[in-house]
């Protein structure tokens, strides 16, 4: 866990239910933490859906993290910021796609809502560290603190968590980033916890647990959808292919689902929000070899080095590219890749790293 233990301080964990926190809970009392247990209730199927007839209460996360707590004799806390969640996560991922965006929520959501309601109930329990079932790595090197990959390449997060302030990572811990998924799983069943370690995993986008954010856009916003269906589909000389369902159900690369035939195959290469139009092009017109990314943080270092090369990866299954990252004078990044990249898509994140280390990132804006 990369935290001298001779002196073991009282640490605030967030329980999710799961198999990674479940294990994080059992290590870190293993290791003499005094641990307390939260877990955030961010969403729930009846707000977040508004009483549809699909959204049915799941509460099971809770029940799990509580019966683990009174298993482990620990003191737990049940927060609901389900209204600050809505208002801070879902608000900006709806706008963004009505922008003409890509979000990754996740993004926003450590900093902002997770690990900001961990700093605040730790404040007040008492806690000088809070820890979380991330799988990655905290270091620190002449002073500053960053995030370095996790030790299971396909279980990674370090991408996730780069808009993290030197203030939150100095208090972190994160028990499972010398672990592999199947040793955690491993962990759980030698801890006697089998049924966790048989659950399934939890989603990509949390509160849109089918995976259909199109249809979650639609409940969210029906007026606002109608009005920009029938908008146009054009390719890059602006000729007229046929119409869209409206901008905001497409996204940077997106092959299937266009309802447009030209007789061999055609991506959404860019998005015009301001004109309603969804515009498409060969595989290779997705190719950029430059990109700019705004709202950056830098972790490694105070200040970025002067034309730093980093590997580059622009989506979290990304594997990465070299590119060389110079400062811009509007306070933005901007990235030339040594090879070109495939979808560039405004609204992700671009993260940059050094060897396994989280240099910084940012969003891209084209």
């Amino acid at each position: 866990m990369q935290e001298n233990l001779n002196s073991r301080p009282k640490v605030l964990l967030a329980m999710s239910g799961g198999v990674d926190s479940s294990v994080a809970a059992f290590l870190l009392q293993r290791a003499g933490y005094e641990v307390v247990g939260i877990t955030l209730q961010m969403w729930s199927y009846e707000k977040t859906y508004s009483g549809k007839e699909s959204a049915k209460p799941d509460n099971d996360f809770i029940v799990s993290a509580q019966h683990l707590a009174s298993k482990l004799n620990i003191e737990h806390h049940l927060v609901d910021i389900q209204d600050e969640f809505e208002q801070t996560i879902i608000q900006n991922f709806v706008e963004e796609y009505f922008a003409g965006r890509t979000p990754n929520p996740c993004v926003l959501c450590n900093p902002t809502m997770k690990f900001g309601a961990l700093f605040r109930y730790a404040e007040k329990l008492g806690c000088e560290k809070v820890a979380t079932g991330h799988y990655l790595r905290l270091k620190k090197e002449n002073g500053r603190f960053f995030v370095s990959r996790g030790k299971d390449v396909a279980k990674d997060q370090s991408y996730v968590l780069w808009k993290m302030s030197q203030a939150q990572l100095s208090r972190c811990l994160f028990p499972l980033g010398e672990f592999a998924k199947e040793e955690v799983k491993a962990h759980a069943r030698a801890f006697g916890i089998v049924s966790i370690a048989e659950q399934r995993e939890s989603y990509d986008v949390c509160f849109i647990p089918t995976g259909d954010y199109r249809s979650f856009l639609q409940m969210k916003c029906p007026a606002e959808c109608e009005a920009l269906r029938g908008g146009i589909i054009c390719d890059k000389n602006g000729t007229w292919l046929g119409k869209h369902r409206g901008y905001p159900f497409y996204t940077i690369g997106q092959r299937k689902g266009l309802e447009v035939a030209v007789g061999h195959p055609i991506y959404v290469t860019r998005l015009d929000a301001e004109k309603n139009k969804v515009i498409l092009g060969e595989k290779e017109d997705l190719l950029s070899q430059t990109l700019f990314v705004t709202d950056y943080n830098i972790a490694k270092y105070e200040t970025l080095p002067k034309n730093f090369r980093a590997l580059v990866r622009i989506r979290y299954k990304d594997a990465g590219t070299m590119a060389l990252i110079t400062h811009e004078e509007n306070n933005s990044l901007r990235c030339d890749f040594d090879t070109p990249v495939s979808a560039v898509t405004p609204g992700q994140s671009a993260v940059f790293y050094d060897g396994e280390d989280v240099v910084g990132g940012g969003v891209i804006v084209r």
